[in-house]
């Protein structure tokens, strides 16, 4: 029988793929689930069995969930199969055939494009609903009107970290340097922010911004290409040459940020209460930071409620100065347009679901016609936030997204290879293939995000407020058709306050109801009621349900971080480094520990309303000292174990929880968490670093005096 010839390809049936892809596939799931069932898991019991609230649209989170593990599984796939070979074979070559200036404009762009791949990125961009403009006019401006800029903003820094990365590379410089004058520099300009109202509270996203960076495109793809240019300039230990650098694409967008926000501090004006904000005096400021004066208008819309008392103080009403009229021009104007409806109020259907949870008899009336369509309309939308996105509309613009953020960075590359370097594709197949997968993954993992995370760390941040005072649980709001007012009782404290209240019969149960006036629509007969819960610990605003909350905090923290797939292989690299005297365990135990502390004081943060100064002050002037003290080794593991502790599943999760927790308790903004998780664990690490190098020295001294004390006895 002829010999097959050498290279012919073997052909294999589809069953047979199957069976030696399956594995593969299996193991490359499971790693995803093992880093997210963990925490996903704790919030859900932590919400459902300690709180004691159900989760709202657990079927649509469980999807969103299932979604976020496959596409993770996509994405880090098409990470490993397309754009690390590429930073990896560009990283060497590069050098050989390019000057220096020629490496850091590479450099500089990779950064960039790898943060607009960044999956975290995207959550930026929608934690601008959270903010109001007049409590922090300047962090409103960048987080929706320059939310483009603001990305822009993120991905220069990561740029020109990773520009110094490479430099640090080719000429072996220290990190020391840097962290002495990028902290001193950050904690100054944070410092004198405090002292600004509008500074004051983008403090805590310039902050946030960076942990977010360092995901899971820039991390990979900056080592590749460090890797790749250590191994042609032989500057030094390859295991270690990719520390570092990580450190400071955390540092660099910060300085960025904050930047931009000094750039806008002059166009903005300085936080008023919403009347007098949006009055006629400032309304010229005010408009700037809307797209539109539509965008303004149809902002105050949203944020006014014409059926509670106190209208005087509403947006709307200092937007048209307090005129009926204009405002019922204005709404027919979006009746009559449904394009611009979408456009400045989100959706198509957002007038209506305003007009009948919001509006006034005549207003409802304006939008709906009939007093039985009105009746209708309360009902239908009565509980419910927002219509949820079609199919269709969830896949467009998901994947266009991924799209828009894959695609430049690997054109960018593939003709860096080809124009600069003139060197052809290595298996083209496979990294045509492995892009394919990396946006494939990241369409759907956005999807999750919006499905799943989001809404479970949104709604875990919201409830968790209850555990020291009282929330409202807008899910549950019911509507009672026909409500006759001569049921509503009176009753009367121990004060000898009158409180009205009313029974309602629910199953076979009664359960009384507190009346109130402005939850009363007298021209549909309608009478909405969204029921409370808390305080579940202890009195209102007690010390017991607050450390319940901290202590929840630690906990999630800490578990979170055990399951990253990253400081697994973090704590291998530093225990071969180091030579079995840095544990992969201690590394691990010392990243969770920090985590779950800056986490602890993050939510701390915003429940206390402490200004984040107060609290990154002190560790990163301490960490100064300790750097000083430490060796490079340490000071380069140290400052870059942050980086594994914000991953795709974490950051979206707390960003989600800490707005969420903010926007229950009625403070400005929910940021800072996320750089609290970062500063902590490069302290937890140090010290253990600093111990570990102490006993490395005293065993090493002890030793030797033992081989001393040997030649001599010889």
């Amino acid at each position: 029988m002829a010999e097959k010839k050498a290279g012919s390809k073997i052909k294999v049936s589809f069953g047979q793929a199957l069976g030696l892809l399956g594995p593969y596939v299996r193991q490359r799931f499971m790693d995803q689930v093992k880093a997210v069932w963990l925490i996903i898991l704790y919030l859900i019991v932590f919400q459902t069995v300690v709180l004691g609230i159900p989760i709202a649209d657990a079927s649509v989170i469980a999807v969103g969930l299932s979604l976020v593990v496959f596409g993770l599984t996509f994405f880090m796939e098409g990470l490993l199969l397309g754009l690390m070979p590429l930073g990896e074979v560009i990283g060497v070559k590069l050098p050989q055939k390019s000057p220096v200036f020629v490496i850091l404009i590479f450099a500089f762009m990779v950064g960039m494009g790898a943060t607009y791949a960044e999956p975290a990125i995207g959550v930026l961009k929608q934690a601008g609903s959270a903010v109001t403009p007049w409590n922090a006019p300047l962090l409103f401006l960048l987080l929706n009107k320059h939310a483009g800029t603001l990305v822009l903003g993120v991905g220069m820094g990561v740029g020109i970290a990773v520009l110094f990365g490479v430099l640090r590379f080719l000429y072996n410089w220290s990190l020391k340097p840097f962290i002495y004058t990028l902290i001193s520099g950050l904690l100054i300009v944070s410092v004198w922010g405090y002292f600004d109202p509008n500074m004051l509270h983008l403090t805590g996203l310039a902050w946030d911004c960076g942990a977010v960076t360092t995901g899971p495109v820039t991390v990979p793809l900056v080592l590749a290409l460090g890797i790749g240019i250590s191994r042609v300039v032989d500057s030094g230990d390859s295991d270690s040459a990719g520390f570092g650098v990580v450190t400071l694409a955390s540092l660099f967008p910060i300085i960025t940020v904050m930047g931009l926000g000094i750039f806008f501090l002059g166009s903005v004006p300085a936080p008023a209460p919403a009347a007098q904000f949006l009055n006629a005096e400032n309304r010229t400021q005010a408009v700037g930071l809307f797209e539109s004066e539509e965008h303004m208008q149809a902002y105050a819309l949203k944020n006014s409620y014409f059926n509670l008392e106190g209208s005087p103080e509403q947006p709307i009403q200092a937007v048209f100065d307090g005129d009926a009229q204009q405002v019922e021009a204005f709404i027919t104007r979006l009746k009559d347009d449904a394009a611009l409806t979408t456009s400045v109020m989100g959706s198509s259907d957002s007038l209506e679901r305003w007009a009948a949870r919001q509006g006034n008899e005549a207003q409802r009336l304006l939008v709906f016609g009939t007093p039985a369509a009105v009746t209708a309309a309360a009902t239908t939308y009565a509980g419910s936030s927002a219509k949820p996105k079609g199919v269709v509309e969830l896949l467009t613009g998901n994947f266009q997204l991924a799209v828009q953020a894959i695609l430049p960075l690997t054109l960018f590359l593939i003709l860096v290879l080809v124009l600069i370097i003139r060197e052809r594709l290595p298996r083209p197949d496979e990294i045509m293939l492995g892009i394919v997968f990396a946006m494939l993954g990241m369409g759907i993992f956005n999807i999750g995000i919006e499905l799943g995370l989001t809404k479970l760390g949104n709604q875990v941040g919201g409830k968790l407020p209850a555990s020291f005072t009282s929330i409202a649980l807008p899910e549950r709001t019911r509507t009672i058709n026909n409500f006759d007012e001569t049921v509503v009782k009176t009753a009367v404290t121990e004060e000898g306050q009158q409180e009205d209240f009313f029974y309602i019969k629910d199953g076979n149960n009664y359960q009384e109801i507190p009346f109130e006036d402005s939850n009363y629509d007298g021209s549909t007969k309608q009478y909405n009621y969204t029921p409370t819960i808390g305080p579940l610990f202890g009195r209102d605003k007690g010390l017991t349900g607050i450390l319940v909350v901290l202590l929840f905090a630690f906990i999630m923290g800490y578990g979170a971080t055990l399951a990253e797939p990253a400081l697994n292989a973090l704590g291998l690299t530093v225990e071969e480094i180091t030579v079995g005297t840095f544990k992969k365990s201690l590394l691990m135990q010392a990243v969770a520990i920090g985590v779950g502390v800056g986490i602890m004081l993050g939510v701390a943060k915003i429940i206390w309303n402490i200004p984040l100064v107060f609290l990154l002050a002190p560790p990163y002037i301490l960490l100064l000292f300790i750097s000083w003290a430490s060796t490079e080794e340490f000071v380069n593991i140290g400052w870059d174990s942050a980086g594994v502790t914000t991953g795709p599943i974490t950051v979206p999760l707390v960003l989600a929880m800490g707005l969420g927790i903010g926007g229950q308790i009625g403070v400005v903004e929910g940021f800072g968490i996320l750089s609290m998780a970062s500063v902590c664990p490069i302290l937890s690490v140090l010290l253990v670093g600093m111990s570990v190098t102490r006993k490395r020295k005293a065993a090493l001294a002890s030793a030797a005096g033992e081989n001393q004390a040997q030649q001599v006895a010889a």
